[in-house]
């Protein structure tokens, strides 16, 4: 009997996730989660201890999926300025079928600031994004890709603010040209 709500519960903080990246925390209402989701009040509440907990295990859940990605496209064999070029473009070009902006940036905007429990996990996966960022710019300037001067973990700062500030633009409405045009100054750093 623990498989079908495991199934369903996976299905409910993937749909839940999307209300939340869409919508952000404060303005999606149990009444959307429900919506979202399919499921009814009390099947949410019997579920999820709270809307604050749901939120958890889909930002959770968001982090997983794109740190796999991320790490996979930088454990590659890309040269640093391909693989740095592609998480820039993610952000140009994202997919059509999710919502503008980031889980993650819309997050630490909102929320970072007022709670302690939801920065935290936000600085956790930052930290690990940072490393695995970092970790291929370190090869890449081994390689000698990148000058040797250049700092791997100023570098890796620098192309996530790049990024959480190309998904800002992107939710508040800057055209392609304008993202293309951050993208390929940023890819200039390199």
């Amino acid at each position: 009997m623990a498989r079908p709500r495991k199934f369903e519960e996976g299905r409910a903080v993937e749909a839940a996730m999307r209300a939340f990246w869409e919508a952000g925390y404060e303005a999606t209402s149990t009444q959307a989660l429900c919506a979202a989701t399919g499921l009814g009040r009390s099947s949410i509440y019997n579920t999820f201890a709270s809307k604050h907990d749901l939120f958890e295990k889909a930002l959770r859940h968001y982090m997983k999926e794109r740190n796999a990605v991320l790490a996979e496209l930088m454990d590659g064999d890309l040269p640093i300025k391909e693989k740095v070029r592609t998480v820039l473009w993610w952000a140009v070009e994202p997919d059509p079928t999710e919502p503008i902006g980031c889980l993650v940036v819309n997050s630490m905007i909102e929320l970072a600031p007022r709670d302690p429990e939801i920065a935290q996990l936000l600085r956790r996966d930052n930290e690990r994004r940072l490393q695995l960022v970092r970790s291929a710019i370190e090869t890449g300037r081994s390689r000698g890709e990148i000058d040797a001067a250049k700092d791997p973990l100023a570098l890796a700062h620098f192309v996530f603010a790049a990024v959480s500030g190309l998904r800002v633009a992107a939710r508040g409405g800057a055209d392609r040209a304008a993202l293309e045009a951050i993208a390929r100054t940023a890819l200039d750093a390199f």
